[in-house]
């Protein structure tokens, strides 16, 4: 692989503390702030959503930018962005500035997903999205655990520095090993983009993608309270057991990758399979210490290999001018069912079955998913099958 993937890798590092950093330093922020928990998790979801509405708008006011450019922007976005939380005098002022910052996020990873792709040949596309992704997996692995570290021993707003420093490097190594790439001859056509994104299979692509992740984080949000509540671990296992779930993203993202460069449609099909078959055994191995365990990690592995080949899918079903803006929606998906995964096992514990429900629950989501990719397939056939028909023509008389 080339060493401007690494680059990529960099910054997706960065973006995935600045994402995921805040969970564990909520405590710190309310304190701080003088706010409530929950109001202080809106921080999390003020980020989601920012980068829902953020990466069309960004993708769009960027297309006729070269590539690079537009990678470099968005890591200054990010870095002033950080610098921005750390100096936050008001809550008001954190959140403004955590949205500002989540405007980099699925740009960035959009158009670096196009990138990456760019930098190899045809055979090993989904192999450079999963490297780019290996800096989100680190980032969960060894970033956020150290950010919070640093965050509770020398204030939250030291987390928030060291994560402008990353940018300002992040920025430094894009600059000098990501090569030059001009945009696209016909970018900047926000008309056609968008008729390229509204076609069939790209929305169908994008709600598989926002399916399954319903069915990760339905889980993932909850993880700590499972592990605690049903499985009988102290709050003092839930962190290495965590490490563990990452190590889980690191192997499945990078077995995703792998398999997607030979066949992209089995493997987003048996990823999400698999996905869910975890997810709904995971409600017996929670009853068992060294299942649960096991189930954790099969959780990570099972959830970032769906990660590539749903991305370079939607990607493939775009192609063209319209490629980064729908590879950049499918980012904003991902975070769309993050958001829609916490709500719903929320629901199920407070209206539903209750806790011990939600992982079944969260597996039925995945084969919906499922559902709606075979759907997909079917109506890419059919319609191929009648682009082939020859045309029966009246003879002239």
């Amino acid at each position: 692989m080339p060493i401007a993937l690494y680059a990529l890798t960099a910054g997706a590092f960065g973006i995935g503390v600045t994402e995921f950093v805040i969970m564990g330093l909520l405590l710190n922020v309310g304190a701080d702030f003088g706010v409530s928990i929950a109001a202080a998790g809106l921080l999390i979801s003020g980020y989601a959503l920012g980068v829902v509405v953020g990466a069309p708008i960004m993708t769009t006011a960027t297309a006729r930018w070269p590539r690079k450019t537009v990678l470099l922007v968005l890591m200054a976005i990010f870095t002033i962005g950080n610098a921005a939380c750390a100096l936050a005098p008001s809550y008001g002022a954190l959140m403004a500035a955590r949205v500002l910052t989540s405007f980099a996020h699925g740009t960035f990873f959009g158009v670096g997903s196009v990138v990456a792709t760019g930098l190899v040949p045809r055979e090993r596309r989904a192999s450079a999205i999963a490297v780019m992704f290996m800096g989100l997996t680190v980032a969960n692995i060894l970033g956020v655990p150290f950010g919070t570290w640093l965050g509770q021993h020398f204030g939250w707003r030291a987390s928030f520095w060291a994560v402008t420093v990353i940018g300002a490097l992040a920025f430094l190594v894009i600059a000098r090993f990501v090569p030059k790439i001009a945009a696209l001859a016909d970018a900047g056509d926000w008309r056609a983009d968008l008729r390229a994104l509204a076609r069939r299979p790209v929305l169908l692509g994008l709600l598989t993608t926002v399916l399954g992740w319903v069915g990760v984080f339905g889980v993932f949000t909850y993880i700590a309270p499972l592990l605690t509540t049903v499985t009988g671990f102290s709050e003092g296992a839930v962190s290495p057991i965590l490490l563990i779930f990452g190590g889980g993203l690191v192997v499945g993202n990078l077995l995703g990758g792998k398999l997607a460069d030979r066949h992209v449609v089995r493997t987003v099909l048996g990823s999400l399979l698999s996905l869910s078959v975890v997810l709904g055994l995971m409600t017996f191995a929670l009853h068992s210490h060294w299942l649960a365990i096991v189930f954790v990690a099969l959780l990570g592995a099972t959830a970032f290999a769906t990660v590539a080949p749903l991305q370079l899918w939607v990607m493939e079903k775009a192609s063209g001018a319209g490629e980064s803006l729908a590879s950049s929606f499918n980012i904003a998906a991902f975070n769309l069912g993050n958001a829609i995964g916490a709500w719903l096992g929320g629901f199920v514990i407070e209206h539903g079955p209750g806790l011990t429900a939600v992982p079944w629950v969260a597996a039925l989501v995945p084969l919906v998913g499922v559902g709606v990719a075979l759907l997909s397939l079917r109506l890419d056939r059919r319609d191929a099958g009648r682009q082939a028909a020859p045309v029966c023509e009246t003879p002239a008389m």
